[in-house]
């Protein structure tokens, strides 16, 4: 086995196509194939399933490029921290849910470490994206949430993609509204008080699963729901509309503007707030900071 042979198979599944790596990689596609089925070969297991319609990664494949992505990840940072002793900008990114707290705390990571040296990257985006991010390496952690409903599905997605979730804080549940909405000055609100208002939640996609919403009671029949991809349509929503979404009730004003209230939902749900990371890889300097500052805000957990 090389890491040339490995550099191969990543590059197949992420093009999901023989043809399309073998141009991206400057080779034939016999050579190319003829490298995997070494590989294959060697290791006694079948990688990609071929068919005329292109090639599937097999359930043994994918846990064979969960641990060869991660070797050359590993040999990447080593390569560039003792051999080439490059000069130029480390990358950091992580990717989350839609949490302007997260981003607040990577604002802040970021005047920490400056800008001349280091390239950032931040993804506000779906929950299944987030995972795969960080599975694939684009990302050196995720930011979600987790609860008694969600915690079974999400931490075997996690298991079977070596990843762990490492919770940070607990929180309670809240409505989050416009200042103007007639339940914003309320000390509590329950669902039946919700029911005359549009509930907003985040558009997962294909992945369109409860266990990934990313609001708890996902599975509660709401009769007026709106779905939007990002946090500012949401508070366009919230003006236009009245609408309201559930969240932990942390607020960043520095963000989303002093107009948006967190009232308490009279429920007994919690959630956790935690990251997620390659299990066994250490964090990088940029990711500890990163952590450092997220925890802060349980401080600020209402």
């Amino acid at each position: 086995m090389t890491l040339q042979q490995l550099k191969y198979i990543i590059t197949i599944a992420d093009c999901n196509s023989m043809n399309k790596a073998a141009g991206q990689l400057f080779i034939s596609q016999p050579s190319l194939s003829a490298a995997v089925r070494e590989l294959e070969e060697e290791i006694g297991i079948t990688i990609f399933h071929r068919s005329n319609k292109g090639i599937v990664v097999t359930v043994e494949g994918n846990e064979f490029l969960g641990y060869a992505r991660q070797l050359i990840e590993q040999y990447r940072l080593i390569n560039e921290r003792y051999i080439e002793k490059k000069s130029g900008k480390q990358k950091f990114s992580v990717s989350m849910q839609h949490y302007s707290f997260a981003v607040k705390a990577f604002v802040e990571m970021v005047k920490q470490f400056g800008m001349d040296e280091y390239e950032f990257a931040i993804h506000e985006t779906r929950t299944f994206e987030v995972i795969e991010n960080v599975r694939h390496f684009y990302s050196e952690l995720g930011v979600l949430y987790m609860n008694d409903f969600n915690q079974k599905v999400l931490t075997k997605m996690l298991s079977e993609n070596e990843l762990e979730f490492i919770p940070l804080f607990d929180c309670h549940v809240y409505v989050y509204v416009w200042s103007g909405n007639p339940i914003a000055n309320k000390e509590k609100v329950n669902m039946k008080d919700l029911e005359e208002y549009p509930c907003l939640a985040f558009e997962q996609g294909e992945n369109n699963s409860f266990y990934l919403a990313e609001e708890v009671l996902s599975t509660y029949e709401y009769k007026r729901i709106i779905k939007a991809n990002d946090r500012a349509t949401f508070l366009n929503l919230m003006k236009g509309l009245n609408g309201y979404t559930l969240c932990s009730g942390i607020i960043c004003e520095e963000l989303n503007g002093g107009d948006y209230r967190a009232v308490p939902l009279d429920t007994d749900e919690m959630m956790t707030i935690g990251y997620i990371k390659r299990k066994g890889i250490p964090l990088s300097s940029m990711g500890k900071l990163y952590i450092e500052e997220l925890a802060k805000y349980e401080k600020q957990v209402l």
